[in-house]
C-alpha cells in the first residue's frame, strides 16, 4: 500500500456553537481516520471572538501564513455582527475566501426518513460563485461596493468577471460529471442582459471541455418555485453568489433547516475549507441543542474531497465510514436535535456516530 504524507488540516472553532460543534466534528473525523488508517496532522488554531479576547485580534498574525501551508481546514460559525466595534475585530470570512481562491461553494441538499423533509427524495447540490456578485465585502478589493450618494439614494454595485464565471462552472461541470452528468445553470438573463448574460455565455463556454455532461437553462424566479414544487428533477445546479445565497437556503428549507445544510469552499488550488452555512447561534450556544450535523457533514466532505484529489483511498474509507455513522444517527429519534424532530442533544448525536464508527469499522490493510 502506498503511503502518503499525512494531512494537514487546521480547526478554527469560530464563534458561540461553534466551541460546539466543530470539537464534535473533528472528534468524529479524527475517529474514522484512525479506524481508515487516515494520517491526519490536525492544527487547531486562534480565530473570533475567543482569539480576539485572548489574543488581540479576531484573526491572529500569522493566521493566513499558516493556513496556506495546510491541506484544507474546518471553520466554525462566525458572530462577526456582535463583535466590538474596533480595527482588530475583523470578520474573517471574506479574507479566507479571497486568499485562497475559494471561488466555489459546493452545498449538497438531501432528505433524511424522519426529520419533517417536505420530500423524501431530495438528491442536489448547488454550486455557488463565492467571491463576486452584489455582496460588498466580495465585489471590491478596497472600499465597499455599496454607497449612498445622497440621503435617498443606496447604490449597490453587483461584480460579474469571465474569469470567476468560468471557474464556478467548470468545477460545478465536474461535479455534475461525477453525479448524474446533469448541469442547470440559473440566472436572470431576461433582466441582468449583460451581468448574468456573461455569467450563462461562460457556463456554455467551460461546458465544451464536458461533453458528457447536459446543460439547462432556468431563470432564477422559476427556479425559485420548481425547486419547491418538484426539487427531485434538479441534481447539480450552478448560480452566482446572491442568488445561490437564497436559493440554498431554500433548499435546507425543504430537509429540515440550515442545521442541515453543510458546505464545502473550494477554489482552483489544493486547499478547501470545510464550513457549515448556518450562523453561530448565540442564543443556544452552551445549551447542547445545536444541531452538529452540517458541520460534521462539511468535515466529512473534506476528507473526501482531499482523499480525491491527492489520491488517498483511506480518506474515501474515512468519509464512507463518517457517512454510514452520520446516517445511522440520524435515523433514530433518540439521537437527533429538536430541530430535526429528535429528542436527543449534540452530544447523543456526536456519540452515536462515534459508536457506530467504532462498531462497525474494519481495520486498515
Amino acid at each position: 500500500m502506498t503511503a502518503h504524507p499525512p494531512l494537514r488540516i487546521g480547526v478554527l472553532n469560530g464563534d458561540d456553537i461553534g466551541h460546539e460543534i466543530v470539537p464534535a466534528a473533528h472528534a468524529i473525523a479524527a475517529a474514522a481516520a484512525q479506524a481508515c488508517g487516515l494520517a491526519i496532522d490536525w492544527r487547531p488554531m486562534p480565530l473570533g471572538r475567543k482569539a480576539l479576547d485572548e489574543l488581540g485580534h479576531t484573526m491572529p498574525p500569522g493566521t493566513l501564513e499558516t493556513l496556506g501551508t495546510l491541506d484544507g481546514f474546518i471553520l466554525g460559525p462566525i458572530g462577526h455582527q456582535a463583535y466590538p466595534k474596533v480595527p482588530e475585530a475583523i470578520n474573517p470570512h471574506p479574507i479566507l475566501r479571497k486568499s485562497f481562491d475559494l471561488f466555489a461553494n459546493v452545498r449538497p441538499t438531501r432528505s433524511y426518513p424522519g426529520l419533517g423533509c417536505l420530500y423524501d427524495d431530495i438528491d442536489l447540490v448547488i454550486v455557488r460563485e463565492n467571491n463576486e456578485g452584489f455582496q460588498p465585502d466580495r465585489n471590491v478589493v478596497a472600499g465597499c461596493g455599496e454607497f449612498r450618494p445622497t440621503h435617498d439614494t443606496t447604490i449597490s454595485v453587483r461584480v460579474i468577471t469571465r474569469e470567476g464565471s468560468r471557474k464556478v462552472a467548470r468545477a460545478a461541470f465536474e461535479i455534475a460529471r461525477a453525479r448524474k452528468k446533469r448541469l442547470t445553470v440559473v440566472h436572470k438573463n431576461t433582466v441582468f442582459k449583460l451581468g448574468c448574460g456573461m455569467f450563462v455565455e461562460e457556463c456554455y463556454e467551460a461546458g465544451k471541455e464536458f461533453p458528457d455532461v447536459a446543460i439547462e437553462e432556468v431563470i432564477v424566479d422559476t427556479f425559485a418555485m420548481k425547486l419547491v414544487r418538484e426539487p427531485q428533477r434538479f441534481d447539480t445546479v450552478v448560480t452566482t453568489n446572491m442568488f445561490g445565497d437564497i436559493l440554498t437556503d431554500e433548499a435546507a428549507g425543504l430537509v429540515g433547516g440550515l442545521g442541515m445544510a453543510p458546505g464545502l469552499c473550494i477554489g482552483r488550488g489544493d486547499i478547501a475549507m470545510a464550513q457549515a452555512t448556518h450562523g453561530s447561534a448565540p442564543d443556544i450556544a452552551g445549551k447542547g441543542l445545536a444541531n452538529p450535523y452540517a458541520m460534521i457533514e462539511s468535515t466529512r466532505m473534506l476528507i473526501e474531497w482531499l482523499g480525491r484529489r491527492r489520491g488517498i483511498p483511506a480518506a474515501a474509507e474515512a468519509s464512507a465510514l463518517m457517512k454510514a455513522g452520520i446516517d445511522a444517527a440520524l435515523a433514530n429519534p433518540a439521537t437527533r436535535t429538536p430541530d430535526i424532530r429528535g429528542t436527543g442533544t449534540q452530544a447523543d448525536m456526536t456519540n452515536a456516530i462515534l459508536s457506530y464508527m467504532e462498531t462497525h469499522a474494519h481495520a486498515p490493510a
